[in-house]
């Protein structure tokens, strides 16, 4: 876990910097309308972050593995991460980063091994290791589309 928080905090450094030095217009350009802006994928970044932070701490702690699902569309519309600043949009991904980097900091190794369900048609359990460096793949996929070839990474 300790290689993954490394790599994490890193990105979060080198990213903070490089997203900030977008234009606003280059952040919030939108190739079409049924076309993410990538304001809107690093918005998405944030929510799966926040689904993720879920699956690691209630992962943690539940009896049975819970069931956290991400219905991603929905999330980026209710959110509406186009109207905000991208300033603002850039300090709650860094912000919310930060925290996964603290919850799996303090999460006991013996935890790693547990699971969560995040099947949309059934049960889909995955290990608290496993999605964490599902999440650093996923997180490198998407920067890749805020900021080209980013990451030598390749994502489902």
């Amino acid at each position: 876990m300790e290689q993954i928080i490394n790599e994490l905090q890193v990105i979060i450094t080198t990213y903070d910097v490089k997203l900030s030095a977008l234009s606003e217009l280059d952040f919030s350009a939108k190739a079409s309308q049924n076309k993410w802006s990538k304001k809107e994928v690093m918005g998405h970044l944030i929510d799966s972050a926040h689904n993720n932070l879920r699956r690691f701490i209630c992962g943690q702690y539940e009896i049975k593995p819970p069931h956290i699902i991400y219905e991603q569309d929905f999330w980026v519309a209710a959110n509406n991460y186009q109207q905000s600043t991208g300033g603002d949009v850039i300090t709650l991904w860094k912000l919310v980063n930060q925290q996964i980097c603290s919850v799996l900091s303090s999460m006991p190794a013996s935890a790693t091994n547990l699971h969560v369900d995040t099947g949309r048609n059934g049960p889909e359990l995955h290990t608290l290791a496993w999605l964490a460096e599902d999440y650093i793949k996923h997180l490198k996929h998407h920067l890749n589309q805020v900021i080209s070839d980013s990451f030598p990474v390749s994502y489902p």
